[in-house]
Parts: C-alpha cells; structure tokens; sequence
C-alpha cells in the first residue's frame, strides 16, 4: 500500500478564502451582481400614477392648474367645440401640466444637490419656473381664441346684469362683512385685523363674492356655471389660507359661513 506524501510547506500553507473561490468558479465567470430586474409595465403606471398624485398634493399650482382645466373642458362642452378646437385645447392643457411637473421635478432634484444656496441653483429654478409662464400664457391665448366668439355675446349680457345691480348693494355687503370679521378677531384676540386668527377674512370675502355672484346672475342662462367656478375659485382661496400655515381649517370655515351668510341676508333683504 502506497503512502501519501508529506504535503510541503507551500501547499500545507492555509489558502484564503477569496483564492480558493476564485479557483472554484470556472474562468471567465462574472461575481457582479445580478442586473436589477425592470418593473413591470403595471408597476411604471403605478409609479407615473404616484408622481402625479404627489405634485397634486404638494404643489398648490398644479391644483390651481387642474381646477382652471377642469373649468375651461366643461366649457368646451357645454359650448359644442369643435374636434380640432378640443384637441387646441387639450394640447394646451397638458404643455401646462406637464410644465408644471418637470419644474416641480427640477425644484426636488436642485434641493437634492444642493446645501446651500447656489446662484446656478436659483438661475435653473427661474427657468424651469420662466418655463411654465410661457405655457400658461399660451394656454390662455388659445382659450381665448377658442371662445372668443362664442362667449362674447353672453358677456356682454352678464357685463349688463352686474351693471344694473346697484353699486351701493355690493358695497355694503363687503364692508358689513370686513366689519364683523374685524370685530369677532377683536374679541377672540386672534391674530391681526388683516393676518390670521378667527375668522378668516380672505375666506368671507371670497365666498361672499361667490353668493353675490349667484345673486347677480339670477337670470343668466349660464347661472349655474358662473356661480360654480366663482364657488371653485373661492375654496381655492380658502385652500391656499389653510396651506400657507395663515389660518387653521376652523378659521377658514367660520369665515366662509360668515361671509356667505352676510351675503345671502342682505341680498335676500335689500335686492
């Protein structure tokens, strides 16, 4: 029977681990890591969707956007453009919206890379923002074109209606409304005669106007539509309150009750 030799020195020499590995894999074979695997097709829609739903909820002008296009496509309708005007007005649409996110885009990646403030940083900010005024500005030139003839002559008659409402009506109602809103944050306060505290004025004015607007276009044939953008366009306001930290919820909704209950009292009273 044959003994096995003595191992040398060399080979008795314990081998590291790495060597040992590099012998056992065949030549030529990668250790990289293996390719991170691409998300589905449903998983791009969800993430598209995501970023969508975060600017809505984070950018107040991508909302502003979103209500003033919502407004402009039900006119469209209502008006009976045409296809080519609704595809103008479409286009328009989505150059804003898209505008809108890649500035938000870029505002993110910006403060991302940057601890400090650069001028570089600033200059792109300015042109991603430079970006979304043309867009809008456009926006509005093709709404105009579209519904230019279309909207003149109703106008024209709602320029009339507002005419005929007497002025010292509307006077009153603003400034009873400023009245009380100044005498409850006196009493509670809160906050300045024009900044903060309870109630909002910003909100009472706002939806004072909406009530008055509905009072005024009583006999309009598109009433409704009028006083649901003016409605719109006053929680917008009240939205914006509650955002910039100025007033809490509370705040806001006691002002807008005042300020639309002023309203529908002396309209209902003195009209």
């Amino acid at each position: 029977m044959a003994l096995r030799p003595e191992p040398t020195e060399e080979e008795a020499r314990p081998r590291p681990r790495l060597r040992v590995l590099r012998d056992i894999v065949s030549p030529g074979a990668s250790l990289a890591r293996p390719a991170r695997r691409s998300p589905s097709i449903l998983q791009s829609f969800n993430y598209a969707l995501e970023g969508i739903i975060h600017v809505l909820r984070t950018q107040r002008n991508m909302r502003i956007h979103f209500a003033i296009a919502t407004a402009v496509l039900v006119l469209g309708f209502a008006y009976g453009v045409s296809k080519l005007e609704l595809v103008a007005l479409m286009l328009a649409i989505a150059f804003v919206l898209i505008a809108e996110m890649v500035n938000t885009a870029i505002e993110a990646t910006i403060d991302v890379a940057t601890t400090s403030f650069d001028p570089l940083a600033k200059l792109a900010k300015d042109i991603a923002a430079g970006a979304v005024l043309i867009a809008a500005v456009n926006a509005i030139v093709i709404g105009y074109l579209v519904f230019l003839d279309r909207l003149g002559d109703p106008s024209y008659r709602l320029v009339n209606r507002v005419r005929d409402v007497p002025l010292s009506l509307s006077i009153i109602a603003l400034v009873v409304t400023i009245i009380i809103v100044i005498a409850i944050k006196a009493v509670s306060g809160r906050g300045t005669p024009l900044r903060g505290g309870l109630p909002s004025g910003h909100a009472a004015v706002a939806f004072g106007g909406w009530m008055a607007l509905t009072f005024v276009t009583a006999d309009y044939a598109h009433r409704l539509l009028v006083s649901a953008i003016s409605f719109v366009m006053a929680l917008l306001v009240a939205q914006t309150r509650v955002e910039s930290g100025i007033h809490s919820t509370l705040e806001v909704i006691w002002g807008a009750v005042i300020g639309t209950l002023v309203t529908l009292v002396l309209f209902q009273a003195l009209s």
